[in-house]
């Protein structure tokens, strides 16, 4: 499905950064940071920019690829990875931060991943997240068509509980990002810090 959604020359989601992580991205020490999701790479290539080492893990080859010359366009290098978030390995205190913009799951995958990502953060490593929670499906301006695929506060202190939440909050924005997200949204915000 993600191959023929990037199937196109056009950037779905655009090519400038997630307002919130633009925003809050300073929140993440520098250093290593791995992109959830990152499709056609916008995200990555801003934190490239901003001095990170920037790892954007995929399952469309075809979004990775657009990705890729958006760091060529933008004279940064960034690491692809072309995997499944299923089964996706994101090792052990790999990462001083981890970045999930829009990224939902199935809610038995997302618990998983995220018992993952609090494995796979250095002490005080940031996980930053944007999503949808389910108001958005009276929206219709983006996200999955389901419920259960949403996130809400909830869910995330319940999910990560080796986090502490300096920011987490639900409100109503306008998501201006390419073709695939333009209108108001009911979102949720996060920035989480693994707990020595």
């Amino acid at each position: 499905m993600w191959d023929q959604e990037y199937a196109t020359e056009q950037y779905v989601y655009g090519k400038l950064p997630n307002d919130f992580l633009k925003e809050r991205y300073q929140a993440i020490p520098m250093g290593r940071v791995l992109l959830l999701a990152e499709g056609e790479g916008r995200n990555a290539v801003f934190l490239a920019k901003q001095g990170y080492a920037a790892t954007a893990v995929d399952i469309s080859s075809v979004g990775l690829e657009k990705a890729k010359k958006l760091a060529e366009q933008s004279a940064v290098d960034i690491e692809l990875i072309c995997e499944d978030l299923a089964t996706f390995e994101l090792g052990e205190s790999q990462w001083d931060g981890i970045v999930s913009i829009y990224c939902h799951l199935p809610p038995a995958l997302r618990q998983d991943l995220y018992k993952r990502i609090e494995r796979a953060l250095k002490p005080n490593g940031v996980f930053l997240l944007e999503g949808y929670r389910p108001a958005q499906l009276a929206y219709k301006t983006g996200g999955p068509p389901v419920a259960e695929m949403m996130i809400a506060k909830e869910t995330l202190v319940k999910e990560l509980p080796n986090l502490t939440f300096s920011h987490l909050e639900e409100l109503e924005r306008e998501v201006v990002e390419g073709i695939n997200h333009h209108g108001v949204g009911a979102v949720v915000q996060a920035i989480g810090t693994l707990r020595q």
